[in-house]
Parts: C-alpha cells; structure tokens; sequence
C-alpha cells in the first residue's frame, strides 16, 4: 500500500516531536502493509514555519535511518498545503520541490478548515486545473460543512479534484458524523484514495488496512485495492487517472 498524505517527519509541525516517535510511525506502517510514504507536512498556513530545505533534509534523513533498520519502506517528499490566494500563483508552485506530490508538478494536497468552506475554494480549483495541477481534496468527511452539505462534493469532483479520505474516518476515529459522511462519500462513488493522515504512533498511526477491510465489505476488494495501491502509485508517479 502508499499512503500519499502523512504527517511522519520530526518537529516541523504537529505531527511526531521526536526521531525516535518517527521510527515507531515506519515499523507501524510495514507492519500495516504499507511500503511508500509521503510526507506532507503543513504548508503556507501561517501557524507551522516550513520550508522546502528542512523537509526534503528531514525525508533523506528518514529513508537514511529506514534503511538502516532494514525496513521495507521509503519516504517521499510533499506537503498539506493550506488553501489560499497566492497558490494562484504559478511560479509559487512550480518552483518548489514540495508543494506538490514527489515534486511530480501534477498533484498539489490542499487543506482547508475542519470549520468552513472557503469562498475560494472553486476559484484555486479552477486555476489549478488550467495550470495542468489536480488538486487532491484531504478529509472533506470531518469538515462541519461538508456534513450538513455533502453535495458539494459533487461539484469539486466535477471540476476535477481528487478526494482523500482519512482511514481513521472508517472506524469511527474522529466520531460519528465523520463516520457516516465517509460512508455516505463511499457508496456515492466519492472517495477515490484512503490515506492515513497520521500524526503520530499512539492516536493517529499510519493504518490503512482497517479502512480497506471496510471499504471491501461496503464494496469490493477491487475497489479498496484502487484506493489505496493502484491510484496513489499513479499520484506519486505523476499520472492521471480516471476515476
């Protein structure tokens, strides 16, 4: 399995404080199955100071150690960037090596408010898409909006971004409402990859097979496979894919 959205290099945002809490992260992913990561750390959000040299610094020191506890795993580089103006800015991506997945230049992870819906949301949608970028929508399930209005969904699917969904959302991670909107988004054809946006070893581990064990019952192991084999390895690798 890849997961494409996780939160696994050290002290650069809220995800592990330590090395040590970064390696417990790896061996829980190989032991889940998992064999490629993407580290998405917070971007362009005002609160988390990141730039492009620590994290690409931080992902070879990782696949460094990875490689010296012979772990079936390797990291790559990327962010959770924050939705807003200056994305519309072309150069602004284009130019680093991490705003989009692997550098690839093809698929950009955006992030939003758990609150709200920003006004802009159809406008960068738009904009990225004309600049050949596929924005790939993460944990739209645990936005309160999203909640009271799932038909939204539809419409960003339809101006072509890509739907992440949090594993932890499946098993009831993040409570009911989520729950019941990432089953709702699954029966309605809206999830298109499961990720684990983990943060840590303890309460947000990087776990997949429990979501893709849910989503072969709901539909098809087929389907689970595409979520979280076939369509992320096309994300990282840079190419589209019908969904």
């Amino acid at each position: 399995m890849i997961d494409i959205h996780s939160h696994i290099l050290p002290m650069l945002d809220d995800g592990p404080t330590t090395v040590q809490e970064s390696m417990e992260m790896c061996r829980i992913a190989v032991h889940d199955g998992i064999k490629k990561i993407v580290a998405t750390p917070h971007v362009e959000n005002s609160i988390f100071d990141v730039n492009a040299q620590t994290v690409l610094e931080k992902v070879n020191m990782l696949n460094q150690l990875i490689q010296e506890a012979g772990l079936d795993l390797t990291i790559y580089p990327g962010a959770e960037v924050h939705l807003n103006d200056r994305l519309i800015n072309e150069n602004i991506i284009k130019e680093s090596p991490i705003l989009t997945i692997n550098g690839n230049k093809t698929y950009i992870l955006l992030e939003f408010s758990f609150q709200w819906i920003p006004t802009e949301t159809e406008q960068v949608i738009f904009k990225l898409k004309s600049m050949g970028l596929t924005p790939i929508l993460p944990h739209l399930e645990r936005n309160n909006r999203i909640q009271e209005n799932r038909a939204v969904l539809q419409r960003f699917v339809d101006m072509g971004a890509i739907l992440q969904v949090t594993a932890q959302s499946f098993t009831g991670g993040f409570g009911n409402a989520p729950r019941k909107c990432v089953l709702w988004m699954l029966k309605n054809n809206l999830v298109h990859v499961v990720a684990s946006d983990a943060h840590s070893p303890v309460n947000r581990p990087p776990i997949l097979s429990q979501a893709v064990k849910i989503v072969s019952d709901v539909l098809d192991e087929e389907t689970a496979h595409k979520m979280v084999s076939e369509y992320p390895k096309m994300i990282l690798e840079g190419i589209s894919f019908d969904r």
